[in-house]
């Protein structure tokens, strides 16, 4: 059903993101809906578990058992990556936030920013009390 091609990759993804086969339990379930007496007879649904990182997905596009099975597997791969990479740019933007509070002002954003400083201070000198010399 699915090409050798297809698998192959697949098998490499699995290899790239450290992703093992005994880390994934494997469960078949009848399927529902439309398909006939071949779904309603024989467990096409594929539900694949993800021990370590829990990852759940469960899939039943099609007929056939074993092209489920492969789908529910790249199901899963795609959502472990996804979730692989959402860590990682995560900590790339903590650094890069780091990395700009770090870095110096240039000249003109300097000057800028003290000159705010003293229209504040400008205008809190405004608000201080009047006196009278006379009382």
């Amino acid at each position: 059903m699915v090409r050798i091609e297809k698998e192959d990759e697949l098998r490499r993804l699995m290899a790239r993101l450290g992703v093992r086969q005994e880390d994934i339990v494997e469960k078949f379930i009848r399927s529902q809906g439309p398909g006939g007496q071949n779904v309603n007879k024989v467990a096409t649904c594929v539900y694949l578990r993800h021990l370590p990182s829990g990852i759940e997905v469960k899939c039943q596009r099609e007929r056939s058992q074993a092209l489920n099975r492969f789908l529910a597997r790249r199901m899963l791969l795609k959502k472990i990556e996804s979730q692989i990479l959402g860590r990682l740019s995560e900590e790339r933007k903590r650094i890069e936030k780091i990395r700009r509070q770090k870095r110096k002002r240039s000249r003109r954003a300097k000057l800028k920013m003290l000159e705010a400083k003293r229209r504040q201070a400008e205008k809190k000198s405004l608000r201080a009390r009047v006196r009278n010399y006379g009382e």
